[in-house]
């Protein structure tokens, strides 16, 4: 994969990432700030962001996403197939809200 293939993967990434966040703060902010896991005043920034600012955002040549998984136990509970794969979703949920928000520097 060359460079200018990487670069239009990132963008095309952040550019999905953001024109979701933005849809699911309006439909839903509790809700988008548990699934993203951000903060209250990074969900106002995400949802005052321009057409134009969110284009130049995702032009970014970083990642404006990451997994979530830091732990080996939440990671195998979301990726394992178990019979009971609905209670696997409804603990791992749980386990998710404990975490703590991430906040940009």
């Amino acid at each position: 994969m060359s460079t200018m293939q990487l670069q239009e993967g990132i963008r095309d990434i952040n550019l999905t990432y953001l024109m979701l966040a933005q849809q699911m703060i309006k439909e839903d902010r509790p809700a988008a700030i548990f699934r993203l896991g951000i903060s209250q005043d990074m969900v106002d920034i995400i949802d005052n962001l321009t057409p134009a600012q969110v284009v130049r955002m995702a032009a970014s040549n970083m990642l404006l996403c990451r997994f979530r998984f830091d732990e080996n136990l939440l990671l195998n509970m979301v990726t394992g197939y178990s019979k009971d794969r609905l209670m696997s979703q409804a603990h791992t949920a749980i386990l998710m809200s404990a975490q703590p928000v991430e906040e940009l520097a």
